[in-house]
């Protein structure tokens, strides 16, 4: 259930985040500025690539890696593919993990390594694979860590990760907002330098400005009626999220809110693109998730009984409306079937300030859903 009066609480919701969740998402402006700097005094903006690589390969623990390659593969398009290495282990702890590079993999591909923490021995074991393959590597993680003394001894390009002093002494959470945009903002201009996709200095500074503008619509101190993100967490409660997702951009954003969701909240959450979502999930909607599903509800103890999970629809699309879009037959499946719908979609500008403003919004909606649910 959610606490309605704590999400309009400043002061509450600051005393619930032990562990700077609201402040890694209202600080992702700063964090994508300090990241492109970083990379910069790393010297990607001096380098001087041989054409595409043939292959980009990227390896990294949890959710931030996994959605950092899911956005890049997004963003290059299919100018060179973008694969990542799964890791294989008994655990999902640091020194458990393992990564193997494929057995095509040689001096015409590039290895990036994302990570938020750079202890994990099978990167490093990765990284000397690569090395002894010709493979090029370039890697993200923190500094002093066993991680960027083997790049530096490999050959390869270490850049710093952006942290906050206030993750230094707890780990953040993998799908916190700050991690993502501290491991993605520099492989984007080193991609843009590769010629992969567009992400110039000016198209990174515009990401972040965009970032500042979002934070200051979803902060805490701003009350839900106006908030939208705070509107769509109110909406999500005792729901079972289901995103759709329309155009191109919007899939990777769809797929980082259901992480989210999960990881912050333990919220479930299905996610599909439009217009393959219509058929995939019309029989969700026509089941017993459906609000039509539960004619007693209207007599249901508010107090004594937990309220039945429905679904809800939430849709992300980032362009603007008009032309061929799978929008209308949309919101008609959902209403035809009493499933309300929740809908965002940015404002104009450039692709990756659109996607950014998608991923913010929804990053602050399911930190304010992970601060206010109580059992």
């Amino acid at each position: 259930m959610l606490d309605e009066s704590l999400l309009d609480s400043p002061e509450g919701l600051a005393e619930a985040d032990h562990r700077g969740l609201l402040r890694g998402a209202a600080e992702a402006g700063a964090r994508v500025r300090t990241a492109a700097r970083h990379a910069a005094e790393a010297g990607v903006h001096d380098l001087k690539p041989d054409g595409r690589p043939r292959a980009v390969l990227i390896a990294g623990p949890g959710a931030a890696a996994t959605q950092t390659a899911d956005l890049l593969g997004t963003l290059a398009g299919a100018g060179s593919p973008v694969t990542r290495l799964a890791p294989t282990g008994v655990a999902p702890a640091a020194g458990a993990l393992r990564w193997e590079l494929p057995g095509w993999a040689g001096s015409v591909d590039l290895l990036l390594i994302a990570t938020p923490d750079g202890t994990e021995p099978g990167l490093s074991l990765l990284t000397e694979q690569a090395y002894r393959r010709g493979c090029t590597v370039v890697a993200v993680a923190p500094a002093r860590t066993p991680l960027a003394e083997t790049v530096d001894g490999s050959h390869g390009l270490f850049v710093p990760l952006a942290t906050a002093s206030y993750e230094r002494d707890e780990p953040p959470a993998a799908s916190a907002p700050g991690v993502l945009w501290a491991l993605l903002t520099p492989l984007l201009a080193l991609l843009d330098r590769a010629g992969l996709l567009t992400a110039p200095p000016d198209a990174l500074e515009k990401v972040a400005d965009r970032l500042d503008r979002i934070a200051e619509r979803c902060g805490p101190a701003l009350a839900t009626y106006s908030n939208p993100a705070k509107t769509l967490a109110a909406e999500l409660a005792d729901a079972l999220p289901v995103v759709w997702t329309e155009g191109t951009s919007a899939g990777p954003a769809g797929r980082r809110f259901a992480a989210a969701l999960a990881e912050l909240s333990g919220t479930p959450a299905v996610v599909a693109e439009l217009p393959e979502a219509l058929s995939a999930h019309s029989a969700l909607l026509a089941g017993p998730l459906a609000a039509r599903a539960d004619p007693d509800d209207f007599f249901r103890d508010r107090v004594e009984e937990p309220p039945a999970l429905h679904a809800r629809v939430v849709l992300l699309r980032d362009r603007p409306i008009g032309g061929l879009t799978a929008a209308p037959a949309a919101r008609e499946l959902a209403l035809g079937h009493d499933t309300p719908i929740s809908e965002l979609e940015p404002e104009e500008g450039g692709e990756l300030e659109t996607l950014a403003e998608l991923i913010a919004v929804t990053d602050f909606a399911a930190v304010y859903l992970a601060l206010t649910s109580r059992a």
